[in-house]
């Protein structure tokens, strides 16, 4: 019985050739299967995504009061750190392709899939994080499909911060049940 052997994929001669031939390229090789410009400016929106709720957090977990206010505050400070190493995540991806990650805070809120909304009081500030983690998931999932095996690397990244989006909306969902009493409606 003979067996058939798939060749190998690559001729590594070929490969280090080619590597040799655009190091100013850095990371982006020939089969990086995307749009590296389109894929920067979208990262952009995304790193300013990630600061401004970031920012939002990090003000709620100062700003929040009330008797039963400590263990919401940590929650929003432990949200800031997560949503802070998701930035550095998304910054550190744009200069691997190749772009300068764009902190300039000028423009942050108007590249932001979500809003900096400050809440009058706690019970706000959890719906104003919940309805900003929620419009994150929805985006987050949109920019993994779009980017599928065009930009593996990428689309990994954002899965990987998907995940913890989707804690976050969760973690304040359930914050909202424990301070309002009720349950959200089902959509």
């Amino acid at each position: 019985m003979a067996t058939s052997q798939k060749p190998f994929l690559s001729d590594v001669k070929a490969l280090r050739d080619k590597a040799r031939r655009s190091l100013a390229k850095g990371a982006v090789t020939p089969s990086y299967g995307g749009d590296v410009n389109h894929t920067i400016e979208i990262l952009q929106s995304v790193l300013a995504t990630e600061i401004v709720c970031t920012l939002r957090y990090t003000q709620h977990s100062i700003a929040a009061t009330g008797i039963s206010s400590e263990s919401v505050k940590a929650e929003f400070a432990t949200h800031a750190r997560e949503e802070l190493a998701h930035a550095m995540s998304v910054a550190e991806r744009i200069n691997q392709l190749g772009g300068k990650p764009d902190f300039n805070p000028d423009l942050l809120t108007s590249r932001s899939a979500s809003q900096y909304a400050e809440g009058e009081n706690l019970v706000d500030m959890i719906k104003e994080n919940l309805v900003a983690e929620r419009i994150a998931v929805e985006h987050y999932r949109e920019l993994v499909r779009y980017f599928g095996n065009d930009d593996p690397t990428t689309r990994v990244m954002l899965e990987g911060i998907l995940g913890t989006e989707e804690e976050h909306a969760n973690d304040m969902h359930d914050l909202l049940v424990a301070h309002e009493g009720l349950p959200m409606l089902k959509e």
